[in-house]
């Protein structure tokens, strides 16, 4: 009964995000990229009305990917990410998962910070800022995915 409503409820966002033109044109734009999917395109849509018009600092922190310093005085902490927007970043966490095994940009970007010591989520966590700095920009730019130019 709940795969069923599942299903109904797919189809009519699919059909609602069809009948609007720049939600349908976002949607293509955003699923051209491997990796990201239906799931992570209608979740930025709804949750992030603000992707392509605002900078990659500025985006990376409304998604809460961005690392913030920890420094007061002589203290000087870690760099960890907070705030932003966090059911974006729980879907740009799966989203990332899949992306590195079938993107073979951030395969390459997410081995190579595994390369030089980074752990697991950090390099996780890399990745999915790169991937929104890319999504902004290809809507910003209305283009669609090219692996040469990520």
């Amino acid at each position: 009964m709940l795969l069923k409503e599942i299903d109904q409820l797919t189809q009519k966002i699919d059909q609602l995000v069809a009948q609007v033109k720049h939600w349908r044109v976002k949607s293509e734009i955003l699923t051209s990229v491997p990796g990201v999917g239906k799931v992570l395109a209608y979740t930025l849509l709804s949750e992030l009305p603000e992707l392509g018009t605002l900078n990659r600092k500025e985006i990376a922190a409304l998604v809460g990917v961005a690392p913030m310093n920890r420094e007061s005085g002589n203290y000087r902490g870690k760099r960890t990410i907070r705030g932003g927007r966090p059911r974006i970043r729980t879907v740009m966490f799966m989203a990332m998962m899949s992306a590195i095994q079938c993107n073979p940009v951030f395969k390459r970007y997410y081995t190579c910070l595994k390369a030089s010591g980074k752990l697991h989520k950090v390099a996780l966590i890399a990745c999915m800022r790169k991937l929104i700095v890319i999504l902004n920009t290809m809507v910003k730019n209305e283009e669609r995915w090219c692996s040469k130019s990520a």
